[in-house]
């Protein structure tokens, strides 16, 4: 089903629901005439069908951009992009955009991670943080959001922002070291606060009309995170998952895998900024302690 969420942007949901996806992945299109087609979506010869179904005589797809390279975002790219001539335009592969310590911790080859990437990802068109791309009379800019995924890029278009997994309303954004890096979420959240944007479209969900506040809620969840780890830990020394299953006390049993993840991203930023200590390598195993 195509829903029309403004007179020149159109929804799409892949038919993929799941606890890490919620009703589905979101596929906008945006335009009038030339269209550019937003998270293509999920391998899904269905969902192709219906996004080429979706573009009506007279139009065409000209841009496929991409907000990042999981699994239920970037691996239909390929074949939108054979079916409409169409080139695929993202920040960078699935490693683009580490920052030097994630970098540091994959070579190492302890702290996990991987999942869900579509490792063969490459865009047709590497888009620099800042970029303007000419979209009919209008303007399609790419800001750089690593945090979630190394290579995560927002776009802007009037006043929406379609916000990939950075922001969405109803979880907060799953940061799983190496590719995911708690720090740079953070400073990525400070940055679209200086922005004017206030109308979010995310990669999962519904609109969110107030996107500044619900930012600003990610990083004070991240903070209530946080503290509530430091208490566990002056409590006693633990790992990742074992502080995961103290604190997410009430979620659906098949996420605690995905709570490990972020938990073990705030222990790595944690003891970068020496605030706790890692009693071996730095990886959901080994237990940590307070300074």
């Amino acid at each position: 089903m195509v829903e029309l969420i403004a007179p020149s942007i159109r929804r799409i949901m892949a038919a993929n629901p799941s606890p890490m996806t919620f009703t589905g992945t979101n596929t906008y299109l945006v335009g009038h005439t030339d269209i550019a087609v937003i998270d293509p979506g999920p391998d899904d010869p269905n969902h192709l069908a219906n996004i080429l179904n979706a573009i009506e005589p007279g139009t065409q797809i000209t841009k496929i951009l991409v907000t990042h390279s999981h699994l239920d975002h970037s691996p239909l790219a390929k074949a939108l992009s054979k079916s409409s001539n169409a080139k695929i335009y993202a920040y960078g592969d699935s490693f683009a955009g580490r920052s030097i310590e994630m970098v540091a911790l994959a070579k190492l080859g302890t702290i996990g991670g991987g999942e869900g990437v579509d490792i063969g990802f490459k865009p047709d068109i590497k888009l620099p943080d800042g970029v303007e791309l000419e979209h009919g009379d209008e303007l399609i800019s790419g800001i750089w959001t690593p945090g979630h995924f190394g290579n995560h890029m927002v776009f802007s278009y009037g006043k929406y922002l379609f916000c990939g997994d950075h922001v969405m309303g109803w979880a907060s954004s799953m940061i799983s070291p190496p590719d995911g890096d708690l720090n740079a979420f953070r400073r990525s959240c400070d940055r679209l606060l200086t922005r004017q944007e206030t109308d979010y479209l995310p990669g999962h969900g519904e609109h969110i009309e107030d996107g500044p506040s619900r930012v600003r809620w990610l990083l004070a969840h991240r903070a209530k995170r946080e503290k509530q780890i430091i208490m566990m830990l002056a409590q006693k020394p633990d790992n990742a998952r074992g502080l995961a299953q103290r604190i997410y006390t009430d979620i659906d049993p098949r996420l605690i895998s995905a709570a490990t993840r972020n938990v073990l991203a705030h222990l790595i930023d944690l003891n970068t900024r020496n605030i706790i200590s890692a009693q071996g390598l730095l990886d959901h195993h080994t237990k940590y302690s307070l300074l």
